[in-house]
């Protein structure tokens, strides 16, 4: 087994993310603690409209291990991301939705697929889509296919939200997009500049999304 215990920089983009971000923390801060000592969870508030500003300056004062940051207009999800990643300063860099699509569990496999492997990036994709439905998921073949024809690069769910990479890459990928795009370009310059990019089978927990988002609703009826 891998000895190696390297210090991580959790992005999480948010926008409206009132109902998902404390839990989202909570999560990174259990599975972090028990990976490495030097670890920083790095909250980029898109200008929400709720209260995810509030709740994310709470988590920020009682975790010094929080961060957030904030912007004041809407920068979509590329210009998020760029932010958290211009922020980071740890030795690797992943990012997340903050509805968690996956048990982050599966970062800790990453790292070791990583370390193993001595790749660059790990890019997740996704073993059964056909929750999200038959419109999303066709979208989503040809988006990939089309990408797929356009660059070198054999992508599988490119637009998945779960990227770890080492921060050092980010010295030779300038990154630009403002929107969805973002995933695709990190890919793509990444091997262009020839790094090793390794794509991961993952299972979605659609199941586990819903119970989370049915927990936080029950306590917040119940709440005096």
């Amino acid at each position: 087994m891998t000895t190696w215990r390297p210090s991580v920089s959790v992005v999480y983009p948010m926008f409206n993310e009132e109902e998902n971000i404390e839990r989202a923390v909570h999560f990174a801060e259990a599975v972090l603690s028990d990976m490495t000592s030097d670890y920083e969870i790095l909250i980029v508030n898109d200008a929400s409209t709720d209260r995810s500003a509030e709740i994310a300056k709470a988590l920020a004062q009682s975790n010094p291990c929080v961060k957030v940051f904030h912007h004041e207009r809407n920068l979509k999800l590329g210009g998020a991301l760029r932010t958290g990643f211009s922020k980071a300063t740890k030795e690797l860099v992943f990012y997340c939705d903050s509805d968690l699509p996956v048990d982050l569990m599966e970062l800790n496999r990453a790292v070791h697929i990583m370390d193993f492997t001595r790749s660059d990036i790990i890019s997740a994709y996704r073993f059964d889509r056909t929750a999200e439905g038959p419109i999303r998921t066709l979208y989503s073949v040809v988006y990939n296919l089309l990408i797929r024809f356009l660059f070198p690069l054999r992508v599988k769910d490119i637009n998945f939200s779960f990227k770890l990479f080492k921060r050092e890459i980010l010295n030779k990928v300038a990154l630009e997009s403002e929107g969805s795009f973002i995933d695709a370009e990190l890919l793509i310059k990444g091997k262009l500049h020839g790094l090793d990019v390794i794509f991961k089978m993952i299972r979605e927990l659609v199941a586990f999304r819903m119970k989370m988002r049915h927990e936080i609703r029950a306590a917040r009826v119940s709440e005096p």
